[in-house]
């Protein structure tokens, strides 16, 4: 449990912190809160030759309302979004996600940006902000480049930013959409076998619905939300919708779960996470 030997940088902004990833390229890794990276290196299963710290890069930290969005800063901790009035009133869906995530110190130490980038298949914020069609602002050493929450998340452990990018903005939008987040986590982690973000459009009989845990990547389930546009939402026709959600996908199997009890607890959370958001706004 002790990390092969490597360097320390600690860049005081971005700019430096590029520049340091354009130097250094694969021999390097960057460190936001440490809850992946940490634990990976002390396995010996990632060993970077140096470790870029953007931990006190204040300006990644913040939360803010911009032309009908909201911009959260990679470095925004778990407890920062928990705890926002700002998201409580505009995004309600981010607190509830956030309160829901590991334990009080993995929520004060914990980063949505980190949580995002190391693409953990059973990770909660890919669910949400795949569910509210999020925006990803990378910034890299010739400019920023914006990436959609469906092209961010690649495959599993693997997102859409490079080795010489830093994940800088998230972007959601202000909704009035009812919303709803269930999950059954593993118990000793926390994290989900299989969670599901709902997004309920009622005025326009649309849902949005993202499942995490159970495939390799965080997914839309497109079958499950076909059989619902333009319906009224009741038990009957949720039901039905959420036996879809695992269509075309192939489960995870491992000590924690089978396939197919991955794909029965992604049905079984889905029709839950339905009705509380239909039940919700």
């Amino acid at each position: 449990m002790i990390p092969a030997a490597f360097d320390y940088a600690r860049p005081a902004t971005l700019d430096e912190a590029l520049g340091l990833l354009a130097k250094h390229g694969e021999d390097a890794k960057v460190l936001a809160g440490g809850h992946s990276l940490i634990p990976a290196m002390k396995l010996r299963l990632s060993q970077p030759k140096v470790v870029v710290d953007i931990g006190r890069i204040d300006d990644l930290r913040s939360i803010s309302e911009r032309d009908g969005k909201i911009a959260i800063g990679a470095l925004t901790t778990h407890y920062e979004i928990e705890s926002s009035d700002l998201l409580r009133r505009s995004c309600p869906l981010l607190p509830e996600v956030a309160g829901k995530i590991g334990d009080v110190q993995v929520r004060n130490k914990g980063t949505i940006g980190g949580s995002c980038v190391h693409a953990d298949p059973a990770g909660d914020w890919p669910a949400a902000v795949l569910a509210l069609d999020a925006e990803f602002e990378i910034a890299g050493a010739h400019g920023s480049r914006t990436v959609a929450a469906k092209d961010f998340f690649v495959d599993m452990l693997t997102s859409a930013v490079k080795s010489d990018e830093i994940l800088k903005l998230i972007y959601v939008p202000v909704t009035a959409k009812a919303a709803a987040y269930v999950k059954f986590a593993q118990k000793a982690s926390g994290f989900a076998i299989a969670g599901v973000a709902a997004v309920v459009d009622k005025a326009r009989k649309d849902v949005a619905i993202a499942v995490t845990g159970v495939a390799a990547k965080v997914y839309r389930a497109a079958a499950a939300e076909s059989s619902l546009r333009g319906l009224e939402l009741s038990a009957t026709t949720i039901a039905t919708a959420a036996q879809k959600v695992a269509d075309r996908v192939d489960p995870l199997s491992d000590i924690h779960a089978s396939p197919e009890f991955r794909a029965h607890l992604a049905r079984v959370q889905a029709r839950r996470a339905l009705e509380l958001a239909a039940s919700r706004g």
